[in-house]
């Protein structure tokens, strides 16, 4: 053995509590840090010929690296929809990495037991059904890919092609259906072949809504002659977390052809609280779920699950034909269910989380994001200079410039706002007019950072 690893191995507990202690330091002072981080990077270093050690790889990282890093975990950071990690949701993440397990499998540990423990879990949470098996991938692009890829297999269905052997051009043209799909519904039909052309967007509601009309759906689909489609539903856009009628929506399906798959990326979590359940009313009827781990149930990157009701046609789609690796039968191993041959535990710290805080541990996040967001929306209007684009339904909050609202001035405004180190806010456009979006989705997230967040966008506006 090399003499550094030897040596490393034989310091092992000093040198996982120095990263332990250095860590503590690190999200401990989270709240307190820039929120982003504009300064140039250190120039890249040549490859080290002979290595430091791990107590050395730790020291240079803190002084070359960590500086530079965001405080993406911390509670300002309201870019994107960007969750935290809870501490329980950590230590089950470190675990993962020391036990180094390969999740595809089941043949001689029991990881893929426990992912499956905590994908039921996940799935009564969000109100599914047990007709409804998932698995875990990456994020929600991923989810809606593989959410997708099904769909796709069940239009060879209709159409009397097998798809995972012909291809997806044995199908012709597919018809996809949404009214505001997020940009990762394109790039998945992007990857599955299908095209980002055959998204076509249905008309939304009236009155600056981005919920789809569902009668305009209707005729979308009566237009098709009969030919099966897939129909992309919004639980939870991302300008205004508008929601679909997934309800009635299914209801259609008495009538229609078509493959329902829901992105529920993020709003999918108003299941947890009895205030908000009602946005995600027939959910469960969805033949594919998309949900974000690392959002809102605050676990770390990367984390996302994915439900479907055809289990068969997803191990048809991904299956992996290799002796070495076994037939597909019975309870497929998840090498059978997801892109991925190779994949850590992402379970884990999921399962930790839900363990250590239960429903109504992660109910409470939900509801104090909800209220803290509303508490921003106020602070917001008020504010001269200022106008909300829209209500705050849930956990976004989309404003933009009173007057003059270009891209550029709107682009100014978000930079201001970051380069304050108290806040870091997503630009957009909703409705042709450049905004700003707020999204609450970190469990430590307080009404003093509301207000600091409130101080700084005030001090932060553009003449």
């Amino acid at each position: 053995m090399h003499r550094t690893l030897a040596d490393d191995l034989s310091r092992l507990p000093e040198l996982l509590q120095s990263a332990r202690d250095f860590a503590t330091r690190e999200v401990t002072g989270l709240a307190e840090r820039p929120v982003v981080q504009f300064d140039k990077a250190p120039a890249r270093d040549p490859l080290p010929a002979e290595g430091a050690g791990a107590q050395g790889a730790l020291a240079r990282f803190a002084e070359r690296w960590a500086p530079g890093f965001s405080g993406s975990a911390g509670p300002r950071y309201l870019g994107f929809v960007t969750g935290g990690a809870t501490p329980a949701s950590v230590a089950g993440d470190w675990l993962t990495s020391a036990y180094d397990q390969n999740a595809s499998g089941s043949a001689g540990s029991w990881a893929a037991a426990l992912e499956r423990e905590t994908v039921a879990w996940l799935r009564e949470l969000f109100g599914l059904g047990e007709e409804h098996s998932g698995a875990f991938v990456t994020g929600a692009t991923v989810s809606n890919t593989v959410g997708l890829a099904v769909a796709r297999e069940w239009l060879g269905e209709q159409l009397g092609v097998d798809v995972s052997r012909d291809g997806a051009a044995a199908l012709g043209p597919v018809d996809v259906l949404s009214g505001s799909p997020h940009s990762s519904t394109a790039k998945a039909l992007s990857v599955l072949g299908i095209g980002r052309d055959r998204l076509r967007r249905v008309p939304v509601l009236p009155d600056n809504r981005e919920a789809v009309d569902v009668a305009a759906l209707d005729t979308a689909l009566a237009a098709l002659d009969g030919r099966p489609a897939i129909v992309v539903a919004n639980a939870g856009t991302v300008n205004t977390v508008d929601f679909d009628d997934l309800r009635a929506i299914a209801a259609l399906k008495e009538r229609y052809d078509f493959w329902l798959h829901v992105d529920a990326a993020f709003g999918g979590f108003a299941a947890l609280s009895p205030a908000y359940a009602h946005l995600v009313d027939g959910l469960d009827a969805a033949d594919s779920v998309c949900v974000d781990l690392h959002k809102w149930l605050n676990v770390p990157y990367d984390a996302a699950v994915q439900f479907t009701r055809r289990r068969d046609l997803q191990v048809r789609v991904f299956h992996n034909a290799s002796p070495y690796l076994g037939l597909p039968t019975g309870e497929p191993d998840f090498l059978h269910l997801t892109p991925e041959n190779s994949r850590r535990l992402r379970a884990l710290p999921a399962w930790f989380s839900l363990v250590a805080y239960g429903g109504t541990g992660h109910r409470e996040i939900v509801e104090r994001n909800v209220t803290l967001a509303r508490r921003l929306g106020e602070g917001v209007a008020a504010l001269d200079g200022l106008r909300l684009l829209a209500p705050v339904r849930l956990n976004v909050v989309c404003f933009t410039l009173a007057d003059q609202p270009t891209q550029e001035r709107v682009n100014a405004l978000a930079h201001a706002v970051a380069a304050s180190g108290e806040a870091f806010l997503t630009p957009t456009v909703y409705g042709g007019v450049p905004a700003l979006r707020a999204a609450f989705s970190n469990w430590c997230t307080s009404e003093e950072d509301v207000e600091r967040v409130l101080t700084a966008v005030a001090a932060a506006r553009i003449d």
